[in-house]
């Protein structure tokens, strides 16, 4: 893409600290956009944030952001708000991998609906003004648990389903103004990930049989889900809306 001749954007990403949402940053920062991103993490326990800061000291902005409670977001839009003026795209990617079973605690299950489900709906609705403004784009990041899950993944599985109907709803009723796309990666080559695979009695075993189970041969990077983002941004992308892309190298679903 071209930079030389475009007004930078301002890009929110959530989850910003750490793999996925690092990488994503990372990729419209290359852009010469302004990313302001936060996480759970305060600023000097985000080492990969407080990189960005270092390479990137006129674009990149870190905030400490407690996602599952409405006036930490508040606090942060209004943040945005004063210092930018505006905002042209969202990406929604703040989550945690609660995989506790289906006779999950209760607590469970709220911090799961709080983390997972409300903060993407309260996160664009407190955007919708700027993004309304600036003719802008909505990303929400679900998952392939969305379409086909396995033991163990509830309730993390029950919101990314959710979270197709929240992307279609944000699309029919706050477009032509704002456009939103669902993507929902696969595995992804991430500390996350492969938390879950050293859960297993043996890890590389875990990770070498997944492997095995995607046609192309290997599992995805977090730098792909970013230039995937990047791409949905564009203008290029225009005509996709309302829809969830799934990017799982073609694995067993």
């Amino acid at each position: 893409m071209n930079t030389s001749s475009r007004t930078p954007r301002v890009v929110i990403v959530t989850g910003a600290s750490q793999g996925i949402g690092n990488a994503i940053a990372q990729t419209f920062l290359n852009q010469g956009d302004i990313v302001v991103g936060c996480a759970f993490s305060a600023p000097d326990k985000a080492p990969h944030a407080q990189e960005l800061s270092k390479r990137y000291p006129e674009q990149f902005f870190y905030y400490s952001v407690d996602m599952t409670r409405t006036e930490s977001i508040d606090e942060f839009i209004s943040h945005v708000t004063i210092r930018f003026g505006r905002l042209d795209v969202l990406v929604s990617n703040a989550g945690k991998n609660v995989f506790k079973g289906i006779d999950c605690e209760l607590e469970d299950w709220h911090h799961n609906l709080d983390l997972n489900l409300r903060s993407h709906w309260y996160i664009a609705k407190c955007c919708r003004e700027l993004l309304e403004k600036s003719k802008g784009v909505i990303l929400v990041m679900t998952s392939n648990h969305a379409f086909s899950t396995m033991p163990g993944c509830a309730p993390y599985n029950i919101t990314k389903r959710a979270l197709l109907s929240l992307v279609q709803s944000l699309t029919i009723e706050w477009g032509p103004a704002i456009r939103t796309v669902g993507i929902a990666p696969g595995f992804i080559d991430t500390a996350g990930n492969q938390v879950w695979f050293d859960s297993h009695e043996d890890g590389e075993k875990s990770r070498q049989d997944t492997l095995r189970k995607h046609p192309v041969g290997r599992i995805g990077t977090s730098e792909e889900v970013g230039e995937l983002c990047l791409y949905l941004a564009s203008p290029a992308a225009g005509f996709i809306a309302g829809t969830t892309i799934v990017m799982d190298g073609g694995g067993v679903r």
